[in-house]
């Protein structure tokens, strides 16, 4: 089961109209605008103001004859509450699409802000998994435009974002829908250029991350590695750069097409249990990132496979993407991942300093089954809660 062929079949569909190069955002103006007034939807921090990204998409909005009313109340880890209280604000100020400019955070957020402006109840009610309802969407959500600031998540280019409850300490997957794809994605690096170092590490493991899972993974077929590949070896070639020289405008421009492919080939393909694993962590620790969680455990959770003896050759053509050049065994990767870890600063992040206990093991183990259980589908061989707690174990710092 393991070693068995890739799959020559795939579905692809990917509408998103995607509008990439420096200097790129100055065209928002002359794009075919889905609506006459945006929900522009911003992170509650500093961020966008400070750089002038909200002042020139203000601007263009302006200069397009359109209306706006921003947003300003989304975090990381985007919460429930927030979505509701997004998706009031686009109702009580009669906006007919939104503008998500931010990161993964606000993109995702804004997703379900673009469906619970035009569904009834709460968001939760359309969440599939854990204590989600599960019900289907109605009605059409309002149109979307993303424009990332951030290259990590790819959520410009895919119909899936990630909210968390904070009642019940889960963070589960909502979406899916054609619909929910962005319209337009603006993917401009020279708006990148302010993303702090670490920031900028731990997006780009994300981003990295997306595509190894996707590589490894069961659903795994000729168009997604084309993809994967490509987006793994512009990460090994530029993201230390980028985080060494935030400035770097060549090293941006690649981590950012690298993460705009990473998003798409989770269309085409499907990200394995790591990603179910860090939801469970960040979860319970809402300030811990996304992607530094993902560092944490990854080590440890790709060593797991490879010592399953799961698609070696992968491991080994993966090793090779990342610039280990000579590489001719499965434990290659990880000397390769790791070199990266530790270029790009990221080689000792600790579970404790985000308030993880080993205690919490288990509980996140079944917390990430119950909650993303889907992605588990995707290992090539079954990982069990036991198995998970100990990758946990042997990663804690």
């Amino acid at each position: 089961m393991s070693n068995r062929r890739i799959k020559n079949v795939f579905n692809m569909f990917v509408p998103t109209r995607i509008i990439f190069g420096s200097g790129r955002i100055n065209e928002l103006h002359s794009q075919n605008l889905p609506g006459k007034k945006a929900l522009l939807t911003i992170s509650n921090g500093k961020s966008a103001r400070e750089s002038g990204a909200l002042a020139k998409v203000e601007s263009e909005l302006t200069h397009a004859g359109a209306e706006y009313a921003v947003f300003d109340k989304i975090m990381a880890n985007p919460l429930r509450s927030t979505v509701m209280e997004g998706a009031n604000a686009a109702k009580e100020n009669e906006c007919d699409f939104i503008i998500a400019l931010g990161g993964g955070s606000v993109m995702d957020a804004s997703k379900g802000i673009a469906a619970m402006a035009t569904n009834d109840g709460d968001i939760w009610d359309y969440i599939s998994g854990g204590t989600g309802g599960g019900k289907p969407l109605v009605n059409a959500p309002l149109p979307l435009i993303a424009i990332t600031t951030t290259a990590g998540t790819g959520s410009e280019v895919d119909q899936w974002g990630v909210i968390s409850n904070e009642v019940t300490n889960e963070k589960i997957g909502f979406g899916g829908y054609d619909s929910l794809f962005p319209k337009i994605a603006i993917v401009d690096p020279e708006l990148m250029l302010s993303v702090p170092s670490k920031f900028t590490a731990y997006q780009g493991f994300d981003a990295l991350f997306h595509s190894v899972e996707c590589y490894i993974s069961s659903a795994a077929n000729l168009m997604s590695d084309m993809y994967a590949l490509s987006a793994i070896e512009n990460i090994g070639k530029y993201l230390a750069r980028a985080v060494k020289d935030g400035s770097d405008l060549e090293a941006r421009e690649h981590v950012a097409f690298a993460n705009t492919l990473s998003g798409v080939v989770m269309t085409i393909s499907g990200c394995t249990s790591e990603h179910s694993m860090e939801h469970a962590m960040s979860a319970y620790h809402q300030e811990l990132p996304h992607g530094a969680g993902l560092i944490m455990i990854s080590k440890e959770y790709y060593t797991h496979f490879i010592n399953k003896n799961v698609c070696p050759e992968r491991f080994i053509r993966m090793a090779q993407a990342l610039g280990l050049k000579d590489a001719d065994k499965p434990m290659d990767f990880i000397t390769a991942l790791t070199q990266l870890q530790k270029e790009c600063a990221v080689d000792d992040l600790k579970m404790s300093e985000y308030g993880i206990q080993s205690s919490e093991f288990m509980s996140m183990a079944k917390n990430a089954r119950e909650t993303m259980g889907g992605l588990f589908m995707c290992d090539r061989v079954p990982l069990s809660d036991q198995e998970c707690a100990a990758i946990y174990e042997k990663s804690f710092k």
